[in-house]
């Protein structure tokens, strides 16, 4: 059975999109830590970050490189976060978010945005998606 991330990536369900290759997607999570909060998912559904091959893995964190600083740019944050634990759907994905101290360094559902307003969301990906354009992404963002 598909995870909800292939799901995602399917079309299947909904996603706020902001980057898109043939090897990976970027897309806001649905519970997040702060707005912003973005996954970085690969295409393939491999569920543990270690079992990936090399390549896709070095991939990954170019791409979450690449979004870590178009969110730290979109939010005016000092830093963005990066987290990968796994736990919640048994498909890779890395975590990334605009930080400014180290409270936000926690995927603990009670410290996360409740009822995240739909309207933040849209402006936050589509933030992030500007973001990425002016830093010379724009042929993997999403229209």
């Amino acid at each position: 059975m598909a995870t909800v991330f292939t799901r995602i990536i399917n079309g299947e369900l909904p996603g706020r999109f902001v980057y898109r290759d043939e090897t990976c997607v970027a897309f806001l999570t649905i519970a997040p830590i702060t707005y912003g909060h973005t996954l970085v998912v690969p295409i393939e559904e491999v569920d543990r970050w270690t079992d990936l091959d090399g390549t896709t893995m070095a991939h990954l964190g170019v791409v979450a490189q690449q979004v870590g600083e178009a969110v730290r740019t979109a939010f005016d944050a000092q830093r963005a976060g990066l987290l990968i634990a796994g736990f919640e759907v048994p498909h890779t994905h890395l975590h990334v978010f605009p930080a400014n101290s180290m409270a936000g360094f926690s995927l603990n559902p009670d410290e996360m945005v409740a009822d995240p307003d739909p309207e933040r969301m849209d402006a936050a990906a589509e933030a992030i998606r500007a973001a990425l354009r002016e830093a010379g992404h724009g042929e993997f963002v999403p229209a």
